[in-house]
């Protein structure tokens, strides 16, 4: 069978982290449609990753020429676009997490599949949480609604491949009763 290529998907690299990571229930954000979504955290060190998110929006540009034309005289260069790819030093310099790293937040309207690393379907919620290391499969696309235009990154499925530390700053109640000092309560 012939594998179709498409150019605007893309399956980051496996040191890729998760955050803000809203993909058992679909979110309103500014009560907008509720969608599916993740920050995907990638190394400024996977080269691959970031080279083929380039091309991909690339390729979402030329096949959205005519969307992101509109009703205008000419189609906008990308340079002057929304386009889904930040960094991370520049625009969260004062998080952790992204130091180091570009990020990009893909969302959907439907469900994301989420698999292991053995690609079997994980069920238990408490697998998927912001922090984890994991593939993602994402598309890129031209938009132009309400005068804003760009490129936009949707979500696919995700594929879980180690554990991280969480993010967001809440304690895990493993790590908040890891200590063996019980004296307090013992008395």
């Amino acid at each position: 069978m012939a594998k179709f290529n498409n150019p605007t998907k893309v399956i980051t690299g496996v040191d890729t982290r998760w955050s803000y990571a809203n993909v058992w229930d679909p979110k309103s954000i500014n009560g907008g449609t509720p969608k599916y979504s993740v920050s995907l955290i990638i190394p400024k060190s996977d080269k691959v990753t970031i080279q083929k998110i380039k091309a991909a929006i690339q390729s979402a540009y030329e096949e959205g020429e005519s969307k992101l034309k509109g009703s205008g005289k000419s189609v906008p260069s990308l340079s002057v676009l929304k386009t889904p790819l930040r960094d991370g030093d520049l625009e969260r310099p004062d998080d952790e997490a992204y130091k180091n790293a570009y990020f990009v937040n893909a969302n959907s309207a439907t469900a994301p599949g989420i698999v292991d690393a053995d690609r079997q379907q994980i069920i238990d919620r408490s697998e998927v949480y912001s922090g984890v290391y994991g593939r993602a499969s994402i598309n890129f696309y031209a938009f132009n609604s309400n005068g804003n235009k760009g490129i936009a990154c949707g979500l696919n499925n995700l594929q879980k491949i180690k554990d991280g530390e969480p993010l967001g700053g809440k304690a895990s109640a493993e790590s908040d009763f890891a200590t063996d000092d019980d004296d307090d309560f013992l008395n």
